[in-house]
């Protein structure tokens, strides 16, 4: 069989209760029901970071945020396993968001198309990406924060606005356009390597205004509010107390949210979903159109979660289920028997030596990511014994300077740097991680056995990448 051409579709902030083919009855996603009805579906699929940046830098090089030293955002990164491909003879292109810092450097793409965070365009030496251009050419300034702060409604809204503008020029359907016009008229003689990154659902939370009407017309599942947040660990309840005051992302958060609130936000959250999903299945037709998809393989997958009013919090940088529990589905027609669930512990920076075999490429010895391929083959696959996921100080994680979670087939434990206090969950009997046991003495052996576990992978992963942190190799 001839190397594969490889649709790489990555979504920022995704839950992965947010595909109806996956459990999710109030969504509509039939197109990414697809990839999951005729692909391989990893249903316990966790990343190494609970943010955009240092889980991308993760994924894209195949080493955990401390051998990287990417720990936040806005943290320099560009070295990626794309140049490996590229060197392998793909044809390497990146449409939408990638996240590097800076955020157009090369990261090993022949092609970029660069189109970053919704509302932001004054980071970074006031970084004007292809979109802000697109509709500058338009006579538009996007949708942000500068605008959205005049809006009467603003401090109730959670990051909930309708996209106003013409349609096609909404972030997530400008990304899909430039993906279907690239398809459509660019010849190349080489497999390809795609990776579309939709900025969305990420907030503002901008659906254009039908959808967002028919979402806000269903039963949305809204956050429990039978936890007690003061028990909440301080650097979470710093946290809490910092989104109020200062509004990431057009989020002006509230720590008493009414339900209506709640289901606004979430329903157009939902909605920014299903513009994706339909955005996929107009790629995956194009792709069917052009014979590309009997040669192709279809990853579909996002960054992180979103908290979205769970355990009292906005957005990320936690490590609840709701953030470090992603989709990730892998579909290729006549290559992996489809209509299948993987549920052994993965990590989605697994994705690169997976990638990197099947363009023939040797994995380096360094990496510390494990390839998905034997899952994907039908062959005997146990996954991970744990996950891990690292989280250092941040723009809106002020409480504490680095968070470190593991987490076993039964439980999670959440260590903070330098505190006595942290987290430990019976995921058994407690999936919602609302009781913390970490000072229930009945739970101590538990705790220390974890501790030990996340002591053992810092060395493990110390001595595994020492040439690659001294630079003498990948």
């Amino acid at each position: 069989m001839t190397r594969p051409d490889i649709i790489f579709i990555l979504t920022d902030q995704q839950r992965f209760d947010t595909i109806r083919a996956l459990g999710a009855g109030h969504m509509d996603t039939p197109n990414i029901d697809r990839l999951v009805n005729e692909g391989v579906t990893f249903t316990n699929c966790h990343v190494t970071a609970p943010s955009c940046v240092p889980c991308r830098a993760s994924l894209f090089s195949g080493y955990y945020p401390h051998t990287t030293g990417v720990l936040a955002n806005g943290t320099p990164w560009a070295r990626t396993w794309v140049s490996d491909l590229a060197a392998a003879g793909y044809h390497c292109v990146n449409i939408g968001k990638m996240h590097t810092i800076p955020y157009d450097a090369p990261a090993g793409f022949h092609e970029r198309i660069v189109v970053e965070n919704k509302d932001r365009f004054y980071e970074h030496r006031w970084f004007f990406d292809d979109w802000d251009r697109a509709l500058a050419a338009h006579g538009l300034v996007k949708q942000q924060r500068s605008e959205y702060r005049q809006r009467p409604d603003y401090r109730q809204a959670l990051g909930a606005f309708t996209w106003d503008l013409p349609p096609h020029l909404q972030s997530d359907n400008y990304v899909a356009e430039m993906a279907k016009f690239w398809l459509r008229t660019k010849p190349i003689d080489k497999p390809l390597f795609m990776e579309i990154g939709f900025p969305g659902p990420h907030p503002p939370y901008d659906p254009t205004p039908e959808l967002a009407a028919k979402y806000m017309a269903r039963d949305i599942p809204l956050p429990d509010t039978d936890e007690d947040l003061d028990a909440l660990p301080p650097a979470l309840v710093e946290k809490r107390r910092h989104d109020v005051e200062v509004d990431h992302d057009s989020v002006a958060w509230s720590l008493d949210p009414t339900p209506a609130q709640l289901h606004k936000m979430r329903a157009y959250y939902c909605a920014n979903v299903e513009m994706i999903d339909r955005q996929v299945g107009e790629i995956l037709d194009i792709l069917d159109e052009q014979g590309r998809l009997d040669n192709a393989i279809i990853i579909f997958a996002s960054d992180h979660g979103d908290l979205m009013g769970d355990h009292g919090l906005s957005q990320k940088w936690a490590c609840y289920e709701e953030v470090t529990r992603v989709p990730l589905i892998v579909c290729a027609r006549g290559r992996f028997d489809g209509g299948r669930k993987v549920d052994a512990l993965v990590q989605l920076f697994d994705l690169g030596p997976t990638i990197l075999e099947w363009a023939g490429v040797d994995v380096p010895e360094t990496m510390e990511a494990i390839s998905l391929n034997p899952a994907l083959d039908g062959a005997e696959f146990s996954g991970r014994t744990h996950v891990f996921a690292e989280q250092g100080g941040d723009v809106n994680f002020t409480g504490v300077d680095y968070m470190t979670m593991v987490r076993s087939d039964t439980h999670k434990l959440v260590h903070y740097r330098g505190q006595d206090y942290g987290q430990l969950f019976d995921l058994t009997a407690d999936p919602k991680e609302k009781c913390n046991l970490w000072d229930v003495p009945e739970a101590a052996a538990q705790k220390a056995a974890l501790l030990g576990v996340m002591r053992e992978w810092m060395i493990d992963s110390a001595y595994q990448t020492r040439k690659f942190r001294a630079g003498v190799m990948r």
